[in-house]
């Protein structure tokens, strides 16, 4: 996530197909609140905890927890 949205200083939603996310940034939505949501899906929470990793059901994106 190393661009941001000129119009509002966010990074651009669904950018990249994997994310890295640490215990700190739970619970865990995608977007991420970090993520413009002018041009997303809805927030949809995914529950990384249990299993270390989630795949978003609308973008496919893949996060994995860091710690």
């Amino acid at each position: 996530m190393s661009r941001t949205d000129t119009a509002t200083g966010r990074a651009p939603a669904n950018a990249e197909r994997r994310y890295e996310v640490r215990r700190a940034d739970l619970p865990l939505s995608c977007p991420t609140p970090a993520m413009a949501l002018w041009n997303s899906h809805p927030r949809v929470y995914l529950p990384v905890e249990a299993s270390g990793s989630a795949t978003c059901p609308y973008c496919g994106a893949v996060y994995v927890l860091k710690d």
